[in-house]
């Protein structure tokens, strides 16, 4: 079986933070290469990533990747938590552009992630190992698919050593990104990110909100069940692990998960793959 990450989001409340250590915990069995934390942007959030990181790896012995993003850090901020992560032996981040939060005037020092990385680079020379993002269905703010492509590429001059995708629910756009990569000299793997389904109104808005498209056969199948939340479940792992599948047998070098903290969906699509 190839390489699976999972993605999580820093709790703010000891409920949340009980409900990470239950996934944390069934999902630990699945033996994922490491798991990645998400970035809070601006003030008080900067600490949240940290302290989840470090609970993760201290409590539950998961090889942990920070999230970086440029939206609310200064130089000065990112180099401390470059130098406090090192320290810790944590030794991959993920490094992206970030969205500006509504109510925010202005990003901190970086614009762009490529800018972010090849300040990593010159930080932390090459002790991190670094992902970046990458859109098999184009960023929802490229002017075109070229200007995205190429972006991606500038990530990976600047220093990147993999990348992971926006999720997405049609493997030929997956296999197609790759494909355009190659032909411009990126050699990175490529890992598609995977969103499992297990509440299709909250999907469709996530969707709506980062250009993820959604067949049109998966939501009138879905609209079919109606409030039948447990056929949803079992449609969306269905439909997500023969995504994954074919993802592997076209050559994907792993899987990583958008777990939202949850562990059943997640499982339910491993279980179906393993069968």
């Amino acid at each position: 079986m190839p390489s699976i990450s999972f993605e999580f989001f820093p709790p703010k409340t000891d409920e949340q933070r009980a409900q990470l250590d239950r996934v944390a915990a069934l999902l630990k069995p699945l033996a994922p290469e490491y798991v990645s934390v998400t970035f809070g942007a601006g003030g008080s959030t900067l600490s949240y990533t940290s302290e989840t990181v470090h609970r993760l790896h201290r409590r539950h012995g998961l090889n942990v990747a920070p999230h970086l993003s440029c939206v609310g850090g200064t130089r000065a901020e990112l180099a401390e938590l470059l130098d406090s992560y090192r320290a810790a032996g944590y030794q991959r981040i993920v490094a992206l552009r970030g969205d500006l939060p509504s109510g925010m005037a202005s990003p901190g020092d970086f614009r762009y992630a490529a800018e972010l990385v090849a300040f990593i680079r010159q930080h932390s020379g090459d002790y991190f190992h670094i992902e970046v993002a990458a859109y098999p269905e184009i960023h929802p703010q490229a002017d075109d698919a070229l200007a995205d492509l190429r972006h991606f590429k500038s990530k990976v001059d600047a220093g990147a050593n993999g990348a992971i995708t926006q999720y997405f629910f049609n493997a030929d756009a997956y296999f197609r990104f790759v494909d355009d990569a190659r032909r411009l000299g990126v050699d990175i793997p490529i890992v598609p990110g995977i969103m499992p389904i297990s509440n299709f109104t909250q999907l469709k808005r996530f969707s709506d909100g980062c250009g993820a498209e959604i067949p049109r056969w998966i939501a009138k199948r879905m609209q079919a069940h109606g409030d039948d939340a447990e056929s949803i479940r079992e449609l969306g792992a269905d439909v997500v692990a023969q995504l994954c599948r074919r993802l592997l047998e076209g050559g994907a070098p792993g899987l990583h998960f958008y777990t939202l903290n949850r562990a059943k969906a997640t499982q339910s699509i491993l279980d179906r793959l393993h069968g």
